[in-house]
């Protein structure tokens, strides 16, 4: 089911980009690969945006003005160019995606990872200003939705999370993963990798269903 869903992705543009949202799900994996980052992280930069897909396409979306791509959507002085509108992406898909995998029988770590790459970008535009400058404008128009940059109290208690580091780290791979062209794995290499967790997780007690 879940890879069925990220196969899917392969017919759907990643949002902003000229990229599909499998080739961002990819790319997000390799670069955990890369850095040599646990399993489980691996698959939390895989399916981090599973959210996009498990919830129905035509509910909840974060939709702005359809802005002229020479526009800076921070800029106050941007203007829609018509009164269409389009989709930055799912609202809550960071949380669809957590929960949804949870029931699956993923790993609360695996979960807490893929919950946190939207709060870790509100943490990262709250301590670096030049962070905010790199988000791309679907990614800086979905912010608002999101709930800003955190508070001085908020950033505080994000950096208190025993998963912190990985979860920033996770953040900066999801920026990264928008390289047109770029080779990477096939989604089968993670095919192993992910039963192999799920069948850990029944040995834990979870309870789990077989990846298509």
């Amino acid at each position: 089911m879940v890879f069925g869903l990220l196969e899917r992705g392969s017919s759907r543009g990643y949002i902003g980009e000229k990229i599909s949202q499998l080739e961002h799900a990819l790319q997000a994996a390799l670069f955990a690969t890369q850095s040599k980052a646990d399993k489980e992280t691996v698959l939390a930069a895989l399916l981090h945006d599973i959210g996009q897909f498990c919830s129905p396409s035509e509910l909840n979306q974060m939709l702005v003005d359809d802005l002229d791509a020479s526009c800076d959507a921070a800029d106050p002085e941007c203007k829609p160019s018509d009164k269409k509108t389009v989709s930055v992406g799912v609202m809550g898909h960071e949380k669809l995606g957590s929960d949804y995998l949870g029931k699956l029988g993923f790993s609360k770590k695996v979960c807490d990872l893929v919950e946190s790459h939207v709060v870790a970008k509100r943490y990262l535009t709250a301590v670096d200003p030049d962070y905010f400058a790199s988000l791309s404008n679907a990614s800086k128009r979905s912010l608002k939705f999101q709930g800003g940059p955190f508070a001085a109290d908020e950033v505080r208690g994000f950096e208190s999370d025993p998963l912190f580091k990985q979860k920033v780290q996770l953040r900066k791979w999801d920026d990264a993963s928008k390289i047109v062209g770029l080779e990477t794995p096939g989604l089968e290499t993670y095919r192993e990798m992910a039963v192999s967790h799920l069948s850990a997780q029944i040995g834990n007690g979870a309870q789990t269903i077989k990846l298509p």
